[in-house]
């Protein structure tokens, strides 16, 4: 806003902390899988990310869940994400941090993990592919080569303020943060401008696993009727409670965080996030309370932790050379540039509620293509977006946000950063035939087979 108070800041020259081939922002699914696509075919690659760990809304905000490596394929549940998911599902597995998958309604599946385990076996997955880690580094702005180019990224540490030169940036931040920087076009909210509604997750321990699981049949009546007497006051319908690798711990996927217009919490604006991390950690105390007075098997139960962060779900969408839609979703679409997969239904978080809506299963595939193109900005010629921020609708967007998806772009991406460089060629001119059998040779499934 040009009428906004401002200080005005001494100029000054910021020092370069690294240089490489591959930059990749953002150490969620998506990036993990870019980082290490990319630093597997030889290029020098950095990952920048804000803490001190890696797995992105699966560990800083609690997530604990991986969803969209499985689809309903014509009434067969089935593994559809591969690649970089197998080489990190292993890996977990080693740590013994890995459940087996778990029904979601009866049409598909998603598989719980240890989040300590899924900490450590994403350092060694990325290190172990010759990528290079920067930590604790908040991405603050761009610089610019010229109006197309992106020189450096711009990051706020502990060593103060510093650069990141790359020849090739991957934004996988999840809020399209660098492509907003460096003057790509992007879309924020549905047709309305309404978001998603961020979740704050926690995890509770001392849970008796075999009564408290015969009680998530009853778990929404339980609710309707304390509501109606008017002891509790609940955020949103459609909970969900669900064990960990240790029966005794469970997840609890039950928050909604509004502002006081209703409005969702934008998770770009520093003032609601504020906001936001507070009403959540209210909404943590008051459920508890509910889980302990009217859920059997919660009766002695307590907060093991609130995660460190909003579990954001949508934020800025960047406007990339092919947009997925809905229909895409909904109709299980194919691309003849076909990078990976989504398998997930669309899960919108509207006010107060949790809305799906499926592809027909078990008549479908259960999956639709995402194709190389989506990953590709409009206007910034060095750049690729994977994972949340990736160009999609706000409908589609509610189902390739996931894990699976993310995990699939991000790959995607980072093959793709390679393949540029190798031939000398702006991410927009990558031959897809030579991406596509790239990935197929790195374990990835493009959904082109039955």
């Amino acid at each position: 806003m040009s009428d906004a108070p401002a200080v005005t800041e001494a100029f000054r020259r910021t020092p370069v902390i690294a240089e490489a081939e591959v930059v990749v922002l953002g150490g969620g699914p998506a990036g993990i899988a870019a980082a290490w696509a990319a630093a597997r075919q030889g290029r020098s690659t950095l990952l920048v990310e804000r803490y001190g760990f890696l797995g992105g809304m699966g560990t800083a905000a609690g997530v604990t869940n991986f969803c969209g490596l499985h689809a309903n394929v014509h009434g067969e549940i089935r593994r559809v994400v591969r690649g970089v998911a197998d080489e990190l599902l292993e890996r977990i597995d080693r740590l013994g941090g890995l459940n087996a998958p778990h029904a979601i309604f009866g049409k598909t599946q998603a598989q719980a993990y240890d989040m300590s385990a899924y900490k450590c076996a994403t350092d060694d997955l990325v290190l172990g592919a010759g990528a290079r880690l920067l930590f604790h580094a908040l991405a603050a702005g761009a610089a610019m080569r010229d109006e197309h180019t992106i020189d450096a990224l711009l990051v706020e540490t502990k060593s103060g303020r510093r650069a990141v030169r790359g020849s090739v940036f991957v934004d996988a931040s999840g809020d399209g943060d660098l492509a907003c920087w460096a003057g790509a076009p992007w879309e924020k909210g549905d047709a309305a401008g309404k978001l998603l509604y961020p979740t704050l997750m926690f995890r509770v321990n001392n849970v008796d696993a075999a009564r408290a699981a015969a009680a998530m049949a009853d778990i929404a009546r339980l609710m309707q009727e304390a509501q109606a007497r008017g002891e509790y006051r609940f955020p949103r319908k459609g909970v969900i409670l669900r064990p960990q690798k240790h029966p005794g711990e469970w997840r609890a996927n039950v928050t909604q965080l509004g502002n006081a217009d209703g409005s969702a919490v934008d998770g770009t604006d520093a003032l609601q996030l504020s906001a936001g991390e507070v009403e959540g950690r209210r909404q943590v105390r008051d459920y508890m309370r509910f889980l302990r007075e009217r859920v059997p098997g919660f009766e002695s139960s307590y907060v093991l932790d609130i995660a460190p962060q909003l579990g954001i779900r949508e934020t800025r969408r960047v406007v990339g050379l092919a947009m997925l839609t809905a229909e895409d979703v909904l109709q299980c679409r194919s691309f003849d540039d076909s990078v990976g997969v989504n398998a997930w239904p669309l899960e919108r978080h509207v006010a107060g509620d949790v809305e799906w809506t499926w592809p027909p299963i078990p008549e479908s595939r259960g999956f639709n293509h995402l194709p190389y193109r989506m990953l590709v900005p409009h206007r910034v010629r060095n750049l690729l977006v994977a994972g949340r921020c990736a160009s999609m609708t706000s409908e589609a967007q509610s189902a390739a946000r996931v894990s699976g998806g993310c995990f699939a772009m991000g790959q995607a991406a980072g093959t793709a950063a390679h393949l540029a460089l190798h031939g000398g060629v702006d991410p927009s001119g990558v031959a897809v035939e030579a991406l596509q059998a790239q990935l197929e040779r790195d374990g990835a499934y493009l959904g082109t087979a039955s």
